[in-house]
């Protein structure tokens, strides 16, 4: 019972679990950004070989 109790007020694991979301929330941000800043710079590119 005790071992329940330490495992119960260990707060490591918490703290683990709140940086992998945050990780992962980064990381949906960052893919979206790129996919927004690709799309982009495709348009440019085609409008730079259409004017060539």
């Amino acid at each position: 019972m005790s071992k329940f109790l330490k495992l119960i007020r260990n707060q490591k694991g918490a703290t683990a679990i709140e940086y992998g979301l945050i990780a992962a929330l980064i990381a949906v941000a960052a893919i979206g950004a790129m996919q927004s800043i690709g799309v982009k710079l495709g348009t440019t590119f085609n409008n730079v070989s259409n004017s060539l």
